[in-house]
């Protein structure tokens, strides 16, 4: 992997711009250790914990944006796995996240969300199954409850694994980047990454996302938890 620094300096993130210019060179993906974050906890009506791995924060954030400026190579995804177990159905109303924003002082805020759901695929993201996209979801600091919309219905079979993608609309110039919290334990499969686009000069496709960052101290997994309506079967 390509790790030439876009950087600023060694505590900056990926880009190091020159007015509103970009710097033209690769940079590596964004980690940086970050201090307090600020999980955001939000009621659903009806809805019960589904899945929650939003614990055990490692402090090092990995990059997970979509650039609405004219950044798009840049555009990157992060995800990570769950299973519903057998026996269940799961309707997801709301995904948790804890994140932060960051860049050379630029604090946020998104614009909106995009959150995608997938088959599992040999322990990667696979086939889509829900692709729920420009939902404003309530932000506290860079950590969103993202409740979902009526028109994007997430309905779940159990004893099959599945991956979710959290991913921020953000504009770079004015707002930074987007970055999604990794936790120290693993749970399934490591988190996944890609950056379709090919900025970075890593994974184009979904691989291992500490395999496409390199090792910098984040931890194997993200931060994130899932809510709505699980339907147990008689």
């Amino acid at each position: 992997m390509t790790r030439t620094a876009l950087l600023c300096s060694a505590s900056a993130l990926m880009f190091c711009a020159a007015g509103t210019t970009l710097a033209a060179e690769r940079a590596r993906p964004a980690t940086h250790l970050r201090g307090e974050v600020h999980r955001v906890i939000a009621a659903v009506p009806g809805a019960v914990t589904l899945y929650d791995q939003n614990s055990d924060d490692n402090g090092m954030p990995i990059i997970s944006s979509n650039f609405t400026d004219e950044f798009d190579e840049f555009d990157s995804y992060g995800s990570d796995d769950f299973i519903v177990p057998p026996g269940h159905k799961w309707t997801i109303k709301q995904v948790e996240v804890t994140g932060t924003f960051s860049t050379a002082g630029d604090n946020g805020p998104a614009e909106s969300e995009k959150v995608l759901f997938y088959k599992d695929s040999g322990g990667l993201p696979g086939k889509l199954v829900a692709k729920c996209d420009t939902i404003e979801g309530k932000d506290n600091q860079g950590s969103f409850a993202i409740k979902l919309p009526n028109s994007c219905k997430v309905k779940l079979k159990g004893g099959q694994k599945y991956w979710v993608s959290v991913v921020a609309n953000i504009n770079f110039s004015c707002c930074g980047e987007w970055e999604w919290e990794t936790r120290n334990t693993e749970n399934g499969n490591p988190a996944a990454w890609e950056n379709p686009n090919g900025g970075f000069g890593s994974c184009r496709d979904w691989d291992a996302m500490t395999s496409c960052i390199g090792s910098y101290g984040e931890g194997p997994d993200f931060m994130f938890a899932l809510k709505g309506e699980d339907i147990v079967k008689e």
